[in-house]
């Protein structure tokens, strides 16, 4: 039996269209299909599944996020699959070279048996991608603002113009990584990352490996820089080729990372939004 997971709001209101194409791919297999909007845990749903069953989630990096966050404990035995059909889609650019992808279909496994959390606003979760924190942040509040009045697609390159201009305020942060604290002016982004890709395609940390047999994070600081230049430069993210800028752009890696803010703002969790935090803990490996 294939236990096909699906969020009818993911992808801007078209993860349902996953269904015909699943069919069509299983034809000659059973199939069963769960709204998971419509079920009291997604938990409790995937224990009532037999062994040998296989699990396919049908969605981007939120309703993946959403997935392994309820079932990450119960160290699920049946082979489970990400059918990508989000709109980011971070995680399958990420983990392609990594592993045979057919039909759209990743096999989940290796990649969800050991994951980190993050600490933030009294909260803990688990993550697949990174942590926002600064701009990206921001992006992703005026983002909801938009599909909270709109049915049109979000335009985050737009929104991320406008912030970098004159929406945004960076501000000053406090990073302690595996107990070194360092201190920055004028932060654009801090974020923590388990895979490489944050954010729609920026390759926020082109070094971070999923899979590193060190359980490390890394920590990305863009700092001290002017508007403009900020501006300038921030399209090198989509190829990685803002680490270059080393006088501005700090990376480290660790177990641990603490981000504080001097002001609030807001923080993203593989595209879940959080406003109002000042800081947050990532923590892997230990």
């Amino acid at each position: 039996m294939i236990h096909v997971l699906f969020n009818p709001l993911s992808n801007n209101g078209k993860g349902q269209s996953a269904e015909g194409e699943l069919k069509e791919l299983f034809k000659d297999q059973e199939l069963t299909f769960n709204d998971v909007t419509k079920v009291e845990t997604v938990a409790e749903l995937c224990k009532s599944f037999a062994a040998d069953d296989t699990i396919v989630v049908a969605g981007g990096d939120g309703t993946l996020s959403h997935f392994v966050n309820d079932v990450y404990e119960l160290k699920l035995p049946q082979k489970i699959f990400l059918y990508f059909c989000g709109t980011g889609n971070d995680f399958m650019f990420d983990v392609k070279d990594k592993c045979t992808i057919e039909n759209k279909l990743i096999p989940l496994n290796d990649f969800i048996v050991s994951l980190p959390k993050v600490y933030v606003n009294g909260m803990t979760k688990y993550f697949i991608n990174g942590i926002g924190f600064g701009i990206e942040g921001y992006c992703c509040e005026e983002g909801d603002k938009v599909r909270a009045t709109s049915d049109k697609p979000v335009n985050y390159t737009a929104i991320a113009i406008k912030g970098l201009l004159y929406k945004f305020k960076p501000r000053n942060a406090t990073v302690t990584v595996d107990g070194v604290e360092k201190k920055y002016k004028k932060v654009w982004l801090a974020p923590a990352m388990l895979g490489r890709y944050i954010g729609g395609g920026m390759i926020m940390a082109p070094g971070q490996d999923r899979l590193n047999a060190e359980k490390t994070l890394t920590n990305v600081i863009w700092s001290n820089t002017g508007k403009l230049s900020t501006l300038m430069k921030f399209p090198s993210i989509f190829k990685g080729e803002h680490v270059q800028y080393t006088k501005n752009i700090d990376v480290r890696t660790g177990h641990e990372i603490k981000v504080e803010f001097d002001k609030p703002c807001a923080l993203q969790i593989d595209g879940e939004t959080v406003l109002n935090v000042k800081t947050y803990t990532a923590v892997y490996g230990k």
